[in-house]
């Protein structure tokens, strides 16, 4: 049996690119300022927690692809992820910064190549949040922000 799709009214747009970068600028100023809401927490612990959950939000994507293939994958990558960012809590913050930039690396190819199905505008939102709150850690590390 196949879906029928219907075509949208000519009032109701989907989301754009350009509208999910957009709120990806404004999730990752958001997130990048996540430690000031966990104070008691060091900063470094904080950011980790964000990447790991940046993550393991792909795996419920895989889920929902429901491929073997893509599921093994895409656990793989985020079982990569969490560990870079356990490490960046006693490492140095530059941990963070690639472990964030790499996501948003693989936000990229996973825009170009739709290796998981139906996350067309997911991706570059989340590359955004990825690069702001990497761009922004970069500028906290230069300012002499300490991370523990």
């Amino acid at each position: 049996m196949s879906a029928i799709t219907t075509p949208m009214p000519h009032d109701q747009h989907p989301p754009t690119l350009r509208t999910a970068k957009l709120w990806g600028i404004a999730v990752g100023i958001a997130q990048a300022a996540t430690p000031l809401l966990f104070w008691w927490l060091n900063t470094a612990t904080v950011y980790a927690i964000g990447t790991a959950v940046i993550a393991a939000i792909y795996i419920g994507f895989a889920v929902a692809d429901g491929r073997p293939k893509v599921i093994a994958v895409e656990s793989g990558v985020a079982m990569g992820f969490v560990i870079l960012a356990a490490v960046a809590v006693t490492g140095t913050p530059w941990l963070l910064v690639a472990a964030l930039a790499g996501h948003g690396l693989k936000d990229l190819w996973q825009h170009h190549t739709h290796f998981v199905s139906t996350t067309r505008w997911w991706p570059p939102f989340c590359m955004t949040v990825d690069f702001v709150v990497a761009a922004i850690i970069v500028i906290e590390i230069a300012a002499g922000l300490q991370f523990r």
